[in-house]
């Protein structure tokens, strides 16, 4: 339902968050009006912040290192933006999925402004290869460099955060002035890295794209409103394949073994707990923290050569400028040791109480935990200065829905496989091709149509049913691979794999399914693929029908004769 919400609803949410956005930078170079209502004696203002009436009470007051901070009446830009927008931005990732987030994200909207103008992208993002291989490490080293300079620089310093978001956002807009598409998004944005750990396979509400009608506009992907028809259409130009916008989840399996994945997932954690524990590190309290006064604290450039840790009651001559990378790092390693260890232990333990599960499965299983950890004490911390100023009951309930959507989330994902995800792709395209069989399947069904079986239910149906011939079943399978390599469902490095429960059920031999590959390969007349970036459907059923060739002989010569 979410990803339906009309094109023109979404852009006119887009306008209103983007000026909004605007606002708030503004607001950090000028801002005469939030200080009087951030004033502790204005009653009447939400924002109003009792903790300035306590400077001057050693046991009360926000303090670093035993000193209470010298606070009074603020501009609330930097406190809007670490304390609200963020924690907003991360709730509506992990609940309502990305597909959401990435229509109505701000930072989106100003990246697409070379589309708006008709300014065709000046580079291929095909030909730049180490930036398709390595964007995980690129994107998790701009997010760490991220993290210290919020820590060290534009926390509370909001003429600099306002130069670090402006400076953000013409990067977007470069990126996409070169490359086009959401060249941005996939590749270099720090948060769609953070999008990826707490999307996962899709996030609690998210839709299932790999089971939606051929040709659909589906999730997040990038549409357009045709002037003409009044319209929405696809404005994809294949910038990433598999792309997160049109299809998280099979995004989602086919990236999950992929270089620096492991960093991302494993290092996150590490990220989120080692940020938290800085603080304290630093001022010597957790207060410091929850007083939300580093959104607003004075001369934060100033303590960048003041110790940066705080143990014992006693300072540690380390300036803050080396502490925070120090500690960040630290966390990352020791949460990639950790988790690395985990893994291999948990993938034996699969591997002998469920010896047929796929090697992404264990994977799959420790990355959902993550993820489920990260989101829990990120909210434990993240957005606490505000949760805190609301009612001890709020504070609860809030506490209560992140463990509720957490554990249900865990509970969605938890099960899902690679092979169920194949399943589920192609067993829509095995109904429409059992309902162009001349018969009435209603009559082995008790009435039933097709539409309600379930995915194993279809594929036994498809190899029991009365009266289909081998040639009935040969041209299902021709017609639900044709789909699948139209769909991008299947490749030249997994169709062998993928299939092979298909072509049982079915009763399909080797001979047929190169049979109706180099069919396939002969036809020129198929539909367009939805990865426009990729090869024709027939050249691509050509390569298939190599590698299949291929990868039979090496079997062959593997396999002792008798």
């Amino acid at each position: 339902m979410l990803p339906k919400i009309s094109e023109k609803s979404m852009r006119l949410v887009r306008w209103v968050l983007a000026i909004g956005w605007v606002v708030l930078i503004i607001s950090l170079f000028y801002d005469p009006i939030s200080p009087a209502l951030t004033d502790p004696s204005n009653h009447l203002s939400p924002l109003r912040d009792p903790l300035l009436d306590l400077v001057n009470d050693p046991t009360q007051c926000a303090n670093i290192q035993g000193v209470c901070l010298q606070l009074e009446p603020y501009g609330a830009g930097a406190r809007i933006f670490w304390g609200m927008v963020v924690p907003a931005g991360i709730m509506i990732v992990f609940v309502l999925g990305h597909e959401i987030w990435r229509r109505i994200c701000p930072l989106y909207f100003f990246s697409q402004i070379p589309r708006a103008l008709n300014i065709s992208p000046r580079l291929k993002i095909e030909n730049n290869q180490w930036l398709i291989k390595n964007h995980f490490y690129l994107q998790f080293g701009l997010f760490f460099i991220g993290l210290n300079c919020r820590i060290l620089f534009v926390n509370s310093a909001r003429p600099v955060l306002g130069l670090f978001l402006i400076l953000t956002i013409l990067s977007a807009i470069m990126m996409v002035f070169l490359y086009g598409g959401r060249s941005w998004c996939h590749y270099v944005c720090p948060f769609g890295m953070v999008q990826t750990v707490f999307t996962g396979p899709r996030g609690l509400l998210g839709s299932e794209a790999h089971t939606a009608p051929p040709r659909s506009i589906t999730q997040s992907m990038c549409r357009t409103i045709d002037a003409a028809t009044d319209q929405e259409q696809s404005a994809c130009i294949g910038c990433k394949s598999p792309c997160m916008d049109i299809d998280s989840e099979k995004a989602y399996w086919e990236h999950l073994s992929k270089p620096g994945r492991r960093l991302v997932q494993y290092g996150y954690l590490g990220l989120v707990i080692g940020y938290f524990v800085y603080y304290r590190l630093y001022a010597g309290n957790f207060f410091y923290y929850f007083s939300g006064a580093w959104t607003h604290e004075a001369d934060q450039l100033g303590n960048l050569l003041k110790p940066g840790f705080f143990l014992l009651n006693t300072p540690i001559p380390i300036p803050k400028l080396i502490a925070s990378p120090l500690t960040l790092a630290f966390f990352v390693v020791l949460s990639l040791f950790i988790c690395t260890r985990v893994e291999k232990i948990y993938r034996g333990v699969l591997k002998k109480t469920q010896p047929w599960a796929s090697p992404d499965q264990a994977l799959h299983h420790i990355f959902s935990v993550i993820t489920f950890l990260s989101f829990n004490i990120f909210f434990i911390y993240g957005g606490r200065p505000e949760i805190n100023r609301l009612p001890i009951a709020v504070q609860f309930s809030f506490q209560g829905v992140v463990a509720l959507v957490s554990a249900l989330w865990l509970l969605k994902t938890w099960g899902r496989s690679p092979e169920q995800y194949t399943r589920e792709s192609l067993v829509d395209k095995l109904r429409r091709q059992l309902n162009k069989l001349p018969l009435d399947l209603s009559s082995f069904l008790e009435g039933r149509p097709v539409e309600q079986l379930k995915p194993d239910e279809v594929y036994v149906l498809a190899k029991t049913l009365p009266g289909a011939t081998q040639q009935n079943r040969a041209q299902i399978y021709k017609q639900v691979l044709q789909d699948a390599i139209q769909a991008g469902h299947i490749s030249s490095a997994n169709s062998l794999n993928l299939l092979q429960q298909l072509r049982q059920q079915l009763n399909i031999s080797d001979s047929e399914h190169f049979q109706a590959l180099s069919e396939l390969a002969d036809d020129r007349d198929t539909l367009p693929l939805i990865y426009p970036s990729q090869a024709a459907p027939h050249q691509i059923a050509r390569t298939i029908l190599r590698d299949d060739q291929a990868n039979r002989d090496k079997t062959q010569l593997r396999t002792p004769k008798k």
